[in-house]
């Protein structure tokens, strides 16, 4: 007799997606992991990496951690022998409080980022942290922290987007630096295309021609770096064909009369020859903005560059200069946060146990302080895979190689990043415990469910670190919550009525009846309670008052710009392991416009050398007009170890920082092409 369940649950992936899935067990084994068909976005489909890796490399018990290791040969080997976790957690113990009675609690440094989107998972254990007063390696620094810093003053928030439901009621979508093709499957599949068949005209502004841009009514194909005075170039054609809302400027913001001589001399035709934009484009481009109501979608790839915070602030004059905000199919979106539905992040983090405070530095900077013996001496990686997945990767790994650096991972395989660690701790699944999560784009609820046990003696990430905090000797009542306790707590917060047990029947539940208008109201947390187009605030952290219409230099001669973007196979380092992945990926390429690989002497297949100051890498060439002249394309997310010179494109990636909050500008990266053997 053959017994049958089926389990609902959700994607905690970093994705805009948040798909529902269906667990399928057979006699109480998993079986399969698919789509599920009344989920609003997945609608019976998983995308084609997680279909993949849901039903591989992630169930796989030949991949999977399933006992506490502690290493016994040489850094970097990846050399580890099992050990109980009462060992490994009394010698983590030992080292940690030493360093904290040795007053040097600073000098623990933990990093972590969205290897989890998933609430107790991906925050829970900052509680552990705060408690002892470590170090944080700011998450949002590798990834979108100047596109959040530039919201903020702009409009007091960047973490309140528009509903998607209001597209129906849009006349256009402007997509700015976003692939949802790649990096929002379903989106891409589903909404987009239904808010096209309600009339709305689709724009992309990217400098690489991929799908959805290709796929769109205007694609404005600007040189990297160009956004703001693209910005400002459309600014001037809605100035000058009368589209400007000047009641709405006049009530709703402050700064905009300092921006007009800029916004005027940025015309089309200069805009085309800083942005390598036609300026018919550009002209059809404002009217179709302009004419509203519009949606603007603000993709974290744009503010990865050296002046990404300036961008993000010259593109949010759009909105404001348009009136773009605070009625039906109108708005702008970033992420959406947890906020609007409710959710107080502090619930999960609890940074009142932080008693002396802790630290904080930018993950540019994370290699530079690994080699500093004095601010690091113990290190803890949970959620990420640093040694494949941040910037300055040669020196990096080489200062994760110190044996006096005391190294703690936790992960659900080995990584690159593991196989430097002194111990390394198994972590379960999404598939192994309950969680909530809430969408970034959807204004959602969705329950992840238990579907199956984790491998071995693999536990959650937060009970790892309870355990953790009664062998350091703890008592703090919060360090040991449970994650039924927290869940009730976090669904009391919510317009939500029903129980876990009721969430997790649903799926996925919808927490406003009608589509939520973005500042309905019109009042913006800023100092003013306005829209800050000039900004004191601004000015007192030694940035310019307002956004400039400013274009990155073209790069040197003999030299590329090389943009990293999100792979169609990978979700950041996530998923690199499966062997069926691995496959479709295929060789480690740089994608080249036919110009510059002509200029240069390659032809399609040959070997390449991409080498500058930080570090080189060995690459295919593959040809494509979804690059520009000037610009090569490498996809993030492999694994080094899986690559022929164990590298991958954060090899030459530096620690250099955007404008602002300290952030990556990995897409300013520039390198030389190099035939290999004339280095």
């Amino acid at each position: 007799m053959i017994a049958i369940e089926t389990i609902k649950t959700t994607c905690p992936r970093d994705c805009y997606d948040a798909c529902g899935m269906i667990v399928n067990k057979r006699n109480g084994v998993i079986a399969n992991v698919l789509g599920d068909p009344d989920h609003h976005i997945t609608r019976g489909a998983l995308c084609g990496k997680c279909a993949i890796a849901y039903n591989g490399a992630w169930r796989d018990p030949a991949l999977r951690l399933s006992t506490p290791l502690r290493r016994v040969g040489v850094k970097g080997s990846g050399e580890f022998a099992p050990i109980s976790w009462d060992d490994a957690l009394s010698e983590i113990a030992v080292h940690l409080n030493q360093l904290l009675a040795q007053g040097q609690a600073r000098s623990i440094i933990h990093t972590h980022y969205t290897g989890t989107v998933a609430l107790l998972a991906g925050a829970f254990p900052s509680r552990f942290f705060n408690r002892i007063g470590a170090t944080e390696v700011d998450p949002d620094t590798v990834c979108n922290k100047a596109g959040h810093a530039a919201l903020e003053l702009v409009f007091g928030n960047s973490l309140d987007g528009f509903d998607p439901r209001s597209a129906s009621r849009s006349c256009a979508l402007l997509i700015w630096g976003a692939n949802p093709s790649h990096s929002a499957p379903h989106q891409d599949k589903f909404w987009l295309k239904e808010a096209r068949a309600h009339g709305a005209k689709l724009i992309v502004v990217d400098p690489i021609g991929h799908d959805t841009a290709l796929a769109a009514d205007l694609h404005l194909k600007l040189r990297p770096g160009s956004d703001a005075a693209l910005a400002f170039a459309l600014l001037n054609v809605l100035d000058a064909r009368g589209l400007v809302d000047h009641a709405f400027l006049a009530k709703h913001t402050v700064g905009w009369e300092e921006m007009m001589p800029a916004i005027r001399a940025m015309t089309p035709a200069r805009g085309e020859e800083l942005c390598g934009v036609p300026a018919r484009l550009i002209e059809e481009a404002a009217l179709l903005y302009g004419r509203g109501p519009s949606l603007l979608w603000l993709g974290q790839g744009a503010q990865r560059q050296p002046q990404g915070g300036n961008v993000f602030r010259a593109v949010s004059a759009l909105v404001a200069f348009t009136g773009n905000l605070g009625k039906e199919g109108a708005g702008f979106c970033y992420m959406n946060g947890g906020t609007a539905r409710g959710i107080d992040m502090a619930m999960v983090t609890e940074p009142s146990l932080a008693r002396d405070g802790v630290g904080s530095f930018s993950h540019m900077d994370l290699a530079a302080t690994l080699e500093d013996t004095e601010r690091a001496r113990a290190f803890i990686n949970w959620n990420n895979n640093p040694a494949a997945s941040s910037p300055e990767q040669g020196r990096l790994r080489r200062a994760l190689q110190r044996d006096d650096l005391f190294h703690v991972a936790i992960d659900l395989f080995h990584t690159d990043t593991t196989r430097y660690a002194d111990i390394v701790l198994p972590a379960a699944s999404f598939l192994e415990f309950d969680d909530l999560v809430l969408p970034y784009f959807d204004l959602t609820l969705s329950a992840q469910v238990k579907a199956g046990e984790p491998p071995g003696e693999a536990l959650s990430n937060q009970e790892i670190f309870r355990r953790l905090a009664a062998a350091m000797g703890f008592n703090e009542p919060a360090l040991f919550e449970t994650d039924a306790a927290l869940i009730a707590r976090l669904l009391a917060t919510t317009p939500y009525r029903g129980s876990f047990a009721d969430l997790a029947e649903a799926g996925t539940v919808a927490l406003f009846p009608e589509p939520r208008i973005q500042f309905a109201d019109l009042t913006f947390a800023t100092p003013s309670g306005k829209i800050e187009l000039a900004s004191a605030r601004a000015e007192a952290q030694g940035l310019p008052r307002m956004a400039l219409p400013e274009a990155d230099a073209p790069p040197a001669p003999g030299h590329l710009r090389i943009l990293s973007p999100a792979s169609l196979w990978l979700m950041n380092s996530s998923y690199g392991n499966d062997k069926v992945i691995r496959r479709r990926l295929g060789p480690p390429t740089v994608m080249l416009h036919p110009e510059d690989a002509a200029a240069n002497g390659f032809a399609e297949g040959d070997q390449i050398l991409l080498a500058n100051e930080t570090g080189q890498l060995s690459l295919t060439v593959a040809l494509s007009d979804a690059a520009q002249p000037g610009v090569g394309i490498v996809h993030k997310g492999r694994w080094p170890g899986t690559s022929p010179d164990d590298v991958n494109v954060n090899a030459l990636v530096s620690a250099r920082k955007s404008d602002m909050a300290e952030s990556t500008a990995v897409h300013g990266t520039e390198v030389r092409l190099l035939h290999p053997g004339r280095a």
